[in-house]
C-alpha cells in the first residue's frame, strides 16, 4: 500500500533525485570556507600592488579613513573598487551560467559562448561610436540590449538547424555569431577611432573600476541574484525535464522567461564594467555541482561565492605576472576556461 502511494505521487519521485543527489553539508562548507578564503583574497589583493602596503595598513584604510594618507587614498579609491569589481562580476558570470545551464539543461551553456557577452560588447561600442558623452546607467541599458539582441539571434540560429536545438549547435551557433559581432566591434572601432576607448572591454579587467560605477551596477546585482534564489527551486525542476516541471505544476514559459531576464542583467551589466570576460560561467557551475550536488537552493550562492574567489584570483595572478604592469584577468581566466571547454565538448561529441 504505501508503495503504491509512493509510486502514483509524482512528485514525490521527481524530488527524490534532487533529495539524494543533494549535498547540504558540502554547500554549508563550501559557503562558509568559501567566505572566509574570499575575505582573505579581498585583504590580500588590496594589500598587493606597485606600492605592497600591510594588512593593517588595509584594516585601518577600511574602518578609520584618513584622507591625509597616501596609502588610505590609494586604497579606498584604487584597489578597493577594483576588488569588489571583481567579486560582483565573478558572482554575476557565475550564477548566469548556473541559471542558464539549469534552465536549457545544455552543459556548455555560459554568456560568453551564447552571444550574450559580444551582444553587450558591441552595444557598447555602437554607443561609443555615436553617443561617446552617455552617463555609465545608459550604458549598462544598452548593455542589456545588446546582450538579449546576441542571446535571442543565436537561439534563433541554432532553432533553425536541422535536428533542433542542441547543446553542440547552440554553442556552435554562439561561437559564429559571437565572432561576427566582435568583428563588427573593432570594424566601429577602426572607422570612428574608438579602438582605445574599447581596448578596456576587449581585453577585459577591472583595473579601471570606479565607485560610480558598483554604485550604479550594485542595485542590478543585488535585485538579481536575489531573484535567482528565489527562482531557484523552479530551475531545479526544469534540470530535471521540462515534462516534469510541469507535471510539478511549474509555469516553465514564465520560469525560464524570469531566468533569461535575471541572465541578461547579470551578463549585461557585467559587460559594462569589465568587458566580455568568458568562462567563468562554464567553469564553476560544473564544479559547483560536483561539490553540492544538483538542488539549485546550494547551487547558486556556492555559484556566487566560488566565482567571486575565482575572478578576485584570477585578477590577483594576472597582477604578479609582470609586477607593474595589467594583465588582464580574462586571459587568466580563458587559460583555465579553454581546455575545461574542449573536454565539456570531447563528452558532447555525440549531438555534433
Amino acid at each position: 500500500m504505501n508503495h503504491q502511494a509512493t509510486a502514483s505521487n509524482g512528485q514525490f519521485r521527481a524530488a527524490d533525485p534532487v533529495k539524494f543527489r543533494s549535498r547540504p553539508w558540502a554547500a554549508t562548507l563550501i559557503l562558509v570556507g568559501g567566505l572566509i578564503a574570499l575575505a582573505f583574497g579581498v585583504a590580500v589583493s588590496v594589500s598587493f600592488g606597485a606600492a605592497d602596503i600591510k594588512l593593517s595598513v588595509v584594516w585601518t584604510a577600511v574602518f578609520h579613513f584618513n584622507p591625509d594618507l597616501t596609502d588610505h587614498q590609494i586604497i579606498r579609491e584604487l584597489r578597493l573598487p577594483r576588488v569588489l569589481g571583481a567579486v560582483m562580476v565573478g558572482a554575476s558570470f557565475a550564477v548566469a551560467g548556473a541559471i542558464m545551464q539549469g534552465m536549457t539543461r545544455n552543459p556548455l551553456a555560459d554568456s560568453g559562448l551564447m552571444g550574450i557577452n559580444s551582444g553587450a560588447g558591441f552595444a557598447l561600442a555602437v554607443c561609443f561610436a555615436f553617443f561617446p558623452h552617455l552617463s555609465f546607467m545608459y550604458l549598462i541599458l544598452y548593455s542589456f540590449i545588446g546582450a538579449g539582441m546576441g542571446a535571442g539571434i543565436v537561439y534563433g540560429i541554432g532553432s533553425l538547424s536541422t535536428g533542433g536545438l542542441t547543446p553542440a549547435r547552440l554553442v556552435l551557433a554562439g561561437a559564429a555569431f559571437s565572432a561576427l559581432l566582435s568583428a563588427l566591434s573593432e570594424g566601429v572601432a577602426l572607422y570612428f577611432n574608438i579602438g582605445q576607448d574599447l581596448a578596456f572591454w576587449y581585453a577585459g579587467g577591472v583595473a579601471g573600476t570606479k565607485w560610480f560605477q558598483l554604485q550604479i551596477m550594485f542595485p542590478w546585482f543585488a535585485g538579481a541574484l536575489i531573484c535567482a534564489f528565489i527562482l531557484s527551486r523552479s530551475i531545479t525542476m526544469l534540470s530535471l525535464g521540462e515534462d516534469i516541471a510541469k507535471g510539478l505544476g511549474q509555469r516553465t514559459g514564465l520560469v525560464k522567461l524570469a531566468g533569461a531576464l535575471i541572465v541578461l542583467i547579470l551578463a549585461g551589466s557585467s559587460v559594462s564594467v569589465v568587458g566580455a570576460v568568458g568562462f567563468i560561467g562554464l567553469i564553476i557551475p560544473h564544479l559547483t555541482r560536483y561539490l553540492v550536488g544538483v538542488d539549485y537552493k546550494w547551487i547558486i550562492p556556492c555559484s556566487a561565492v566560488l566565482g567571486s574567489l575565482l575572478a578576485v584570483s584570477a585578477d590577483l595572478t594576472a597582477r604578479m605576472i609582470v609586477p607593474g604592469q595589467e594583465t588582464p584577468f580574462g586571459a587568466i581566466i580563458a587559460l583555465i576556461g579553454v581546455p575545461f571547454f574542449l573536454y565539456l565538448a570531447r563528452k558532447e561529441r555525440r549531438e555534433l
